[in-house]
């Protein structure tokens, strides 16, 4: 399922397998389209990489695509204000993680970090962790069980698949041949 990395929470209060992921393609929608993001692992073992697709925002979508862009603005957006706060705090964002999904609603947190060492997980939408994110280079990583309700089907398993049962059943016609099959 790609790179699972067991990771307790900063604070220590529970455990859980987070997945490595970044941004595969972000869709800024308009009027009756939704904007998606696409999350996707890169697996280092040959597999095919896992695709998480989150319903968000066309606000959102754009924010987090003026993040990875990184142009300069005249005036700080509310993502880049968060950064600057966390900043003059002397804290750092460590991570984000999308940790639970119910129906289409996914939750996500924060893992900061204060110039103290305190750890701090502050609840948020995963369209504002990812945006935050990417301005802070963070890792985004996604709860395993999260993974295991929402992904993509692995369309390219299946069709790999349906070639595979294709050619046996190729294979096994020709094996049923005879020499009087051909005759008249």
């Amino acid at each position: 399922m790609g790179t699972i990395t067991p990771r307790t929470s900063l604070d220590g209060r529970y455990c859980m397998s987070l997945v490595h992921m970044d941004i595969h393609t972000i869709a800024v929608g308009g009027g009756v389209v939704p904007s998606l993001i696409v999350l996707t692992t890169h697996p280092t073992d040959g597999s095919d990489p896992i695709q998480l697709p989150i319903r968000i925002g066309t606000v959102e979508a754009t924010a987090i695509s003026m993040g990875i862009e990184g142009s300069p603005r005249e005036r700080p957006m509310t993502h880049d204000l968060f950064k600057s706060v966390i900043e003059s705090l002397n804290a750092h964002l460590d991570a984000v993680a999308i940790v639970d999904v119910h129906g289409t609603t996914f939750y996500a947190q924060l893992f900061l970090k204060t110039e103290s060492g305190e750890a701090l997980e502050i609840d948020c939408r995963p369209s504002d962790a990812i945006a935050l994110a990417v301005r802070f280079g963070a890792p985004i990583l996604v709860d395993e069980q999260v993974l295991n309700a929402a992904t993509l089907p692995d369309f390219k398993g299946v069709e790999r698949t349906e070639k595979q049962q294709e050619l046996e059943r190729f294979h096994d016609f020709v094996e049923s041949l005879s020499p009087s099959d051909f005759s008249e």
